[in-house]
């Protein structure tokens, strides 16, 4: 198990590195440019991918001095949930209404109906008329 270790840790660092690198903006790269960074993460199998990642990238402070975290926080205060939102609850209000609306049309109509066809049934049934 621990044979295994000792490929696969590396292998794993050498992934990472290598997929890191080719995601880095040409500009961030420090001291070499990107191409060289690639074939050193690659030739220097285990050397290679720890000096990318300690010295061959530019590292951003967060913007602010905040944390990736702490800013996602922000931008989901933007969001407010369906039943928060005004908007949605006026259009809630709307459809409802309009809803309401056409029900009252379907049952006018319906009874229109019912009260046409007991007329004819009664037409019908009376052989005095016709």
């Amino acid at each position: 198990m621990l044979r295994a270790l000792m490929y696969i840790l590396p292998l794993a660092l050498t992934i990472y590195a290598f997929i890191d690198c080719l995601n880095t903006p040409e500009d961030e790269a420090k001291h070499l440019p990107k191409v060289a960074w690639i074939f050193i993460i690659l030739l220097f199998w285990i050397v290679g991918p720890i000096v990318w990642l300690a010295a061959g990238k530019t590292r951003r402070a967060a913007a602010g001095g905040r944390t990736p975290g702490e800013r996602n926080r922000d931008r989901r205060a933007g969001w407010v949930a369906p039943d928060d939102n005004p908007e949605f609850l006026k259009s809630l209000k709307d459809e409802t209404g309009r809803d309401e609306s056409l029900l009252k049309d379907w049952e006018a109509d319906l009874r229109r109906r019912e009260e046409e066809l007991k007329r004819r049934e009664q037409d019908g049934d009376n052989p005095d008329k016709g």
